[in-house]
């Protein structure tokens, strides 16, 4: 059964200390698409979706490839979404949070796989008991 998405407001949003973000993007046709050196700071996740902080704008509606590090977690989540909204960080040490939705969960070509939903909906759960 292919899974179509996830309605915005359904998700409960948590946080995970210490997760970092690197992403990568196809700036040009041609470019070669490469993961950003540094680690930015997770603010929070969903199944939907995550908001991180970043030094660079990302344009708005971009695709983007993300790895996301886990503390204690062996294995990185490759996760593929679309730049949904840019806002100016109120703190000192990064300019922007990044807010990004989540492809679709499925095994169409685009799509994340179910069983990162899975890993994620175990995130979740972990998480949101731990808090």
């Amino acid at each position: 059964m292919e899974y179509r998405g996830i309605e915005r407001r359904g998700c409960t949003r948590f946080s995970i200390p210490g997760a970092t973000v690197r992403y990568k993007q196809k700036i040009h046709l041609f470019s070669k698409e490469e993961y950003i050196e540094e680690d930015y700071p997770v603010l929070n996740i969903s199944r939907g979706g995550i908001l991180f902080l970043s030094q660079d704008r990302i344009d708005i509606a971009s695709k983007i490839n993300l790895k996301i590090f886990i503390p204690d977690e062996q294995d990185a989540l490759i996760i593929m979404g679309r730049v949904r909204w840019v806002l100016h960080n109120p703190g000192v040490s990064y300019k922007y949070q990044i807010g990004i939705q989540f492809n679709p969960y499925g095994k169409k070509k685009g799509h994340n796989s179910p069983e990162l939903l899975e890993k994620i909906i175990a995130l979740e759960k972990k998480h949101i008991k731990s808090g």
